[in-house]
């Protein structure tokens, strides 16, 4: 299969107005992280092989071209986070706090988009017991161009509890935000069947959109399904840097754009009393800072956190996990 093809079945349908796209069209993203890297790994082999007699240098070059532009990618978004933070009233991060985010936001990406997300995304399946336990379960809703994998840390630690859980692949993975409501429906019920009680969500990044936008189209009673929402790192009003993705949900994310602000128009004023949402000064993804909060949450800043580290530093964790296990 060609990567055209890969790449348009996990893009599937990106027209907003489309009702969705089948579960058996839709590729799998990590299938085309998989092929990415395999693609990566074979040029920098070509290369090694190539260029060994006449450039050594060349040869090494070409094959760790793609870490080398993955770091550069990174430290672009990290500079352009700093400039437009500027003018934000979240508490400004020093240059040392940029330099260290950006250190290890490059190590956590190599981890989460070359293991754990192409590799490892079933290591842990979704744990239902059909005994109903009465503790708290937990359903988890990843962000934009992940898949479950990057929740690999938190479902180890629930499983090792007995704690139920559920994490969702969202489909089409370049979509309509508002397409994702069905799949967060049905992980509440599946939670909530298994424990009785309703559920804890925890969202990365674009996934506390998806779930702001199923409580939307569920209606008001969708407020007594879930005990509290959490959000890491979500641009709740949008983010400066979607001026420049162009598919559908990209597009919905742009920094207090038509999408986010008809989803604010639909949202009762007491809904976010159920919210916590954690938001960083180094987010190198959603910038301006503040837009991450929201008026009425329980609004907690983690201070020289990048956007996906936000997802799994252990402080945030343990912070999260104590509330789950004493609600």
């Amino acid at each position: 299969m060609s990567f055209r093809a890969l790449w348009d079945r996990v893009k599937c349908s990106t027209d907003e107005t489309s009702s969705g796209c089948d579960r058996r069209d839709c590729y799998m993203l990590a299938h085309l992280l998989r092929s990415i890297l395999f693609a990566m790994f074979a040029v920098g082999c070509a290369c090694l092989w190539y260029f060994r007699a006449e450039a050594w240098w060349l040869a090494w070059a070409g094959f760790w071209f793609p870490p080398v532009a993955l770091a550069s990618v990174l430290a672009l978004e990290f500079a352009l986070a700093a400039v437009v933070n500027r003018a934000d009233p979240a508490p400004r991060a020093k240059v040392r706090n940029w330099v260290i985010a950006w250190s290890r936001e490059l190590w956590t990406a190599l981890k989460v988009f070359g293991w754990w997300m192409p590799f490892g995304q079933r290591t842990v399946p979704d744990f239902l017991p059909v005994a109903v336990t009465g503790q708290t379960g937990v359903v988890f809703v990843h962000g934009f161009f992940c898949n479950r994998g990057i929740w690999t840390p938190w479902l180890k630690i629930l499983r090792k509890e007995g704690r139920a859980f559920s994490a969702i692949n969202l489909e089409p993975v370049l979509g309509s935000i508002d397409h994702y409501a069905s799949q967060v429906d049905v992980a509440v019920s599946r939670v909530t069947a298994a424990t009785g009680r309703p559920p804890v969500v925890i969202c990365h990044s674009m996934g506390g959109l998806a779930v702001r936008a199923w409580l939307r189209s569920a209606g008001p009673a969708a407020d007594q399904r879930i005990l509290r929402v959490i959000t890491l790192g979500t641009p709740n009003s949008g983010t400066w840097l979607a001026r420049f993705v162009r598919v559908a949900n990209g597009r919905q994310m742009r920094h207090r754009g038509a999408w986010v602000r008809q989803l604010e128009a639909g949202e009762p004023a007491h809904r976010f009393t159920r919210f916590t949402s954690w938001y960083s000064n180094c987010d190198n993804v959603v910038f301006p800072a503040s837009t991450a909060t929201l008026a009425g949450a329980d609004n907690r800043l983690a201070s020289g956190l990048a956007h996906v580290e936000l997802a799994l530093d252990p402080e945030v964790m343990r912070c999260c996990l104590e509330g789950i296990r004493a609600s």
